[in-house]
């Protein structure tokens, strides 16, 4: 590990996120995207990402907030990323799954994207 870069950054997500929306921030993919992505973490930022809501779901973007950085604030490819709940209100998270539903991307013709009702 660098002597440059954090040794440990602790991201928080809103409490209301589903079991399959925090196994996706536990993929190593997500977690490789962060280090890429979060370049300088301080404590209190937040992004807004995306996390997969897998084939019939719409986006999900996720507010994540950086709760503490160990060492130098520089990810690096070797810095640990560590998760813990926030308390949010409740809504706080935008998305679902709607795409096949009549709330979703065909509601103005009233048929869900499939073509269905």
């Amino acid at each position: 590990m660098s002597a440059d870069t954090a040794r440990r950054v602790v991201v928080s997500y809103p409490d209301e996120l589903s079991a399959w929306g925090r196994d996706q921030l536990e993929t190593d993919r997500f977690r490789s995207y962060l280090r890429r992505v979060v370049e300088d973490p301080s404590v209190g930022d937040t992004y807004e990402e995306f996390v997969d809501t897998g084939c019939c779901g719409d986006s999900l973007d996720v507010p994540l907030r950086i709760e503490s950085v160990e060492g130098p604030s520089a990810m690096g490819a070797e810095t640990e990323i560590a998760y813990t709940a926030r308390d949010t209100e409740p809504g706080e998270i935008a998305g679902g799954w709607k795409v096949q539903s009549n709330g979703g991307p065909g509601a103005t013709t009233g048929k869900a994207r499939d073509g269905g009702s």
